[in-house]
């Protein structure tokens, strides 16, 4: 069976995602959702850098992209809107986003439920995943399978995100600000409030009631000027994040989501990455689990921002690959925990 999908913006991930959606002989590209008026009316090709036209002109007349009757819009802002998000499920358009979005609980009881009563309308559903928040949960939900016992789950995201282009993203948790400007704790805990959505998938996949889900964060200045495309930090101010959602069951925690991002070489303290996602379970028995990526043997890399491809590339896949099961799937919002297996299937080339 073939889906119809409109793509929803073509930045750094969307680009990917219409990559992603013309090499899948389950997808067809009908559409394509320009934020910015000065890509509308061109050929989705030529805004995602591909060779070949695709005959897909981009647009910002969305009653015309809900008219295609898309099944799917494959949804790549770098915030979700709620207004957009309710006014495609509401049209009958299932979602599958990267957007921030894995249960909805981090927008507030009121629009979350807004989410809701939309799926119902129109009879609709949505997935959210990406790397991480997403894939990487559902490696520690897989890396636990084999315990007897599960005192305690926890997934840390490691990385050196100098060749990260996303500026406005990275200065709303606080980059470039100084280390101690009180506002950091509430920038950092608001910019990454999807990962407590995750802790709370986690804890329903494990099924196990939290009492509390809490942010805790730090972060690290830089010593010498650091210029990572667009974002300059000047000496004193922070090039280091590091945050953790934890869930909590009394006083202990059962659930750790974290992060520790780091841009170039001063920094102090001069936190170690590991360039990867680490996976601990500590309980009967413990388990570790690293995943590393890299590129392949072919991959021809100009400057870091190739290698952040790679970012995108797995930002992007999570959800593309979910598109064929939240089709399937009944109204409503659903998780890794309530879909069948999502693999890369339509990937392998023949």
């Amino acid at each position: 069976m073939t889906y119809d999908v409109v793509q929803w913006t073509t930045g750094n991930v969307g680009r990917r995602s219409v990559r992603a959606i013309l090499a899948n002989p389950q997808l067809r590209l009908v559409g394509c959702y320009a934020w910015s008026p000065d890509k509308a009316g061109r050929d989705v090709a030529e805004l995602c850098g591909l060779d070949e036209p695709t005959g897909v002109l981009a647009t910002n007349d969305v009653d015309a992209l809900l008219a295609l009757r898309p099944d799917c819009v494959s949804y790549n802002p770098i915030w979700p809107s709620v207004d957009e998000l309710v006014r495609i499920l509401s049209a009958g358009v299932d979602v599958a986003s990267t957007s921030a979005f894995i249960t909805g609980h981090w927008m507030g009881d009121a629009d979350r439920q807004r989410i809701v009563d939309a799926c119902e309308q129109g009879q609709s559903s949505i997935f959210g995943s990406g790397m991480n928040p997403g894939f990487a949960n559902l490696l520690a939900l897989v890396s636990a399978g084999i315990c007897e016992r599960i005192d305690s789950v926890s997934v840390l995201e490691s990385v050196d995100s100098t060749g990260y282009g996303s500026a406005e993203t990275e200065r709303s948790v606080g980059y470039g600000l100084p280390g101690d400007d009180p506002a950091l704790p509430g920038m950092i805990a608001t910019g990454t409030a999807v990962f407590g959505d995750a802790v709370r998938l986690m804890a329903d996949a494990l099924q196990v009631e939290l009492d509390d889900v809490v942010c805790e964060s730090e972060v690290a200045v830089t010593t010498a000027q650091v210029v990572a495309g667009d974002l300059v930090i000047e000496p004193g101010c922070v090039a280091g994040i590091s945050a953790h959602w934890l869930g909590k069951v009394g006083d202990r925690t059962v659930i750790d989501l974290g992060v520790r991002w780091r841009k170039g070489d001063t920094l102090e303290p001069n936190w170690k990455v590991e360039h990867g996602y680490l996976v601990d379970v500590q309980g009967l028995p413990c388990v570790r689990t690293k995943l590393q990526i890299f590129p392949p043997r072919d991959f021809e890399a100009r400057s870091m921002q190739d290698y952040m491809e790679l970012g995108m590339i797995m930002t992007s896949l999570p959800a593309i690959n979910g598109i064929p099961a939240i089709c399937e799937a009944s109204p409503g919002i659903h998780t890794y925990t309530d879909l069948p297996l999502i693999t890369g299937a339509g990937f392998i080339p023949v």
